[in-house]
């Protein structure tokens, strides 16, 4: 049987807190499943790491360019999900300039390994990452699903196909539906 709940787990985040002294005014702040999607419309597309090519130059500078057009489709947040840590994830977002949207250290896989999207990039030298996908949650609950083709463990190519924030922001305008993917496995929630 396949859930279409998003599966719950507790992500290691870090957040901006004024009383940390120091050059680094960051505390760690546990984040559930519910405090990310709970009661919120969401877009979450996932990738397989930062500072990789295709992720930096094009998937998350498309969303964040794209935001108010999301938002303006009664999108709440946007979220970008990668088996990186918080400080990878951090430097990342600050590096490319990133604006609008949630970068979700997801820094253990557990999160992408319960969607059933975690996949051996050991050819490249990665180790265990993202499989390339977005989704609309809407309060935990997945709706929709843009699964990159060709999934599997050492893939030879990258493919970036369906899992663009034009072929998301063209769905949720009703304009574009081919592409879709449903939940490929059950989730292990």
């Amino acid at each position: 049987m396949i859930n279409n709940r998003v599966p719950n787990v507790v992500f290691k985040t870090r957040v901006r807190d004024e009383s940390v002294e120091g050059d680094n005014p960051y505390r760690w702040e546990d984040k559930t499943t519910q405090d990310i999607f709970g009661g919120k419309k969401v877009v979450v597309f996932s990738l397989p790491g930062a500072f990789t090519p295709t992720c930096s130059s094009n998937h998350l500078p498309r969303y964040d360019e794209l935001y108010e057009e999301f938002k303006a489709q009664g999108i709440d947040e946007i979220i970008c999900v990668s088996v990186n840590d918080a400080f990878v994830m951090f430097q990342w977002g600050k590096h490319i300039g990133n604006k609008n949207i949630f970068l979700l250290p997801d820094g253990a896989g557990e999160f992408t390994r319960k969607m059933g999207m975690l996949v051996d990039k050991s050819n490249l030298g990665f180790g265990m990452r993202s499989w390339r996908y977005s989704m609309l949650v809407n309060d935990g609950t997945i709706e929709k699903m843009f699964v990159e083709p060709e999934f599997s463990d050492n893939c030879p190519t990258d493919p970036f196909e369906v899992s663009d924030a034009d072929t998301m922001l063209a769905y949720l305008k009703g304009t574009k539906s081919e592409g879709v993917a449903e939940p490929r496995v059950a989730f292990q929630g």
